[in-house]
């Protein structure tokens, strides 16, 4: 399979995901998006179309264990940074991609950290 039929199916579930999940101001909607290097995770509130909390694994050396472990702790940091700003329970939007490994290291970690999905 060709690299734009994959992207392509991919693009294709991510709006089937879409239009069942979307955050609202009492559960935000946690967004997963994974490039080829690197790891970004927001709470969004699609209704005023606000991101509320966002980091990214841009900061964290190569070094620091594997990209599972390292996304394991980006999870728990956004947790921690999500109850700062009051949120406690969130929509998981996997963005088309399958639920294990990296996407599931970060809910894993978000729910270690006290988010509630």
């Amino acid at each position: 399979m060709d690299s734009t039929a994959k992207q392509q199916k991919r693009k294709a579930r991510q709006r089937r995901i879409r239009s069942r999940v979307s955050g609202s101001k009492e559960r935000p909607r946690l967004a997963v998006f994974r490039s080829n290097k690197h790891l970004f995770i927001q709470i969004i509130d699609d209704t005023k179309h606000v991101t509320l909390v966002s980091l990214a694994d841009t900061g964290i050396t190569k070094g620091k264990g594997k990209r599972v472990e390292r996304a394991k702790e980006l999870g728990k940091s956004l947790a921690k940074k999500a109850k700062e700003a009051k949120i406690t329970k969130v929509v998981f939007d996997r963005r088309g991609y399958a639920y294990h490994g990296i996407v599931q290291a970060v809910a894993q970690g978000a729910r270690e950290g006290g988010l509630e999905f």
